[in-house]
């Protein structure tokens, strides 16, 4: 297995610390970098190499977006995983935009933190339980403006009831089809949008702009 260089950036110290500690302990883990905002972070990638970044939303100077586009911006390979707390809602649809493809709330336990790392290096997206929930509350379902013509309306309207939460039976009774068919849908869905779980669809629909927050 290849091991990845993590950067961890956070303005609380303590939080950083104890969370470099936990992630040196990691097999896969090589090196765990540390700044404590988003200025700091940008001046010390250019001279490291990263696979990983651990990002706080919310920090002075520069904050966790406006890192998030710039860090994206000298290197696209780059994994950002957004470290979340519940009052920064606000903050996931700019995340999103910017390119993170996780979320983790800071109050998450280590077994999920090793978990989003595993899933984010093979190439999908992870989102806290808690955030997913948070994010399906807010979505209100639009049309396209271009390019998903390879997805059918019928498909359009399984993949709303898939982002606001609704499980197949609840999709399927708004819809008026069968189970059956909505996971037909849903199946469909998944390999036309390379997606590999909710979150993915989630923001393969954001970014289509078949969703917003």
């Amino acid at each position: 297995m290849n091991k990845i260089n993590i950067y961890l950036v956070d303005d609380h110290s303590l939080f950083r610390e104890g969370l470099r500690f936990l992630l040196s302990k990691i097999e896969m883990v090589n090196n765990v970098y540390e700044a404590e905002n988003g200025a700091v972070f940008l001046d010390g990638l250019a001279g490291k190499s990263v696979d990983l970044v651990l990002m706080d939303i919310e920090m002075p100077v520069i904050g966790g977006v406006e890192a998030t586009v710039k860090a994206l911006e000298a290197d696209p390979s780059l994994k950002i995983i957004a470290l979340s707390m519940y009052s920064e809602e606000s903050y996931y649809y700019s995340m999103l935009e910017a390119g993170a493809v996780g979320f983790l709330l800071k109050n998450s336990s280590f077994k999920e933190v090793k978990t989003a790392i595993s899933d984010v290096m093979a190439g999908r997206t992870y989102f806290s339980a808690e955030i997913i929930q948070a994010l399906k509350n807010r979505i209100s379902c639009k049309k396209p403006e271009t390019g998903n013509s390879f997805i059918t309306p019928r498909e359009m309207d399984v993949l709303c009831g898939i982002c606001k939460g609704w499980s197949n039976e609840e999709i399927a009774e708004k819809l008026f089809i069968s189970r059956r068919t909505v996971e037909k849908h849903r199946e469909n869905l998944l390999q036309k949008t390379n997606s590999k779980n909710t979150a993915s669809l989630i923001i393969f629909a954001f970014k289509n702009q078949i969703i917003s927050f």
